[in-house]
């Protein structure tokens, strides 16, 4: 399975989703604010991350307000599935391999993989 879930809105995912050529490359497409994140998606993501916190973002504008903050699983999962600003963008997944987040390590691995 190819997807991605992001945001439309996001200039940097409309970047990546650019600069890796995804829209050739017959991804599934999931706007995350207009499509939520089921459990069971949420729940795949996890078992190839490692965790809920790996899917976590602690850059968005909710999280800096948020009190008090995460420190379980059970409560980075419950944030994720609230609010979709609490889900580190873009989310790739290419077979098994899940590539979370912008970081620019992050983006060139998923580009190997896509080789």
């Amino acid at each position: 399975m190819k997807k991605i879930y992001y945001l439309s809105s996001c200039s940097t995912c409309v970047r990546i989703i650019n600069e890796l050529k995804l829209k050739e490359k017959k991804f599934v497409f999931q706007d995350i604010k207009t499509e939520k994140i089921t459990k069971e998606q949420l729940e795949d993501m996890k078992n190839k991350a490692g965790s809920y916190e790996a899917l976590f973002s602690r850059v968005a504008l909710k999280y800096r307000t948020l009190e008090p903050k995460p420190n379980t699983e059970t409560e980075y999962k419950k944030l994720i599935l609230e609010e979709y600003t609490f889900l580190k963008r873009p989310v790739i997944l290419i077979g098994n391999k899940i590539f979370v987040g912008n970081g620019k390590n992050t983006v060139e691995s998923a580009k190997a993989e896509l080789k």
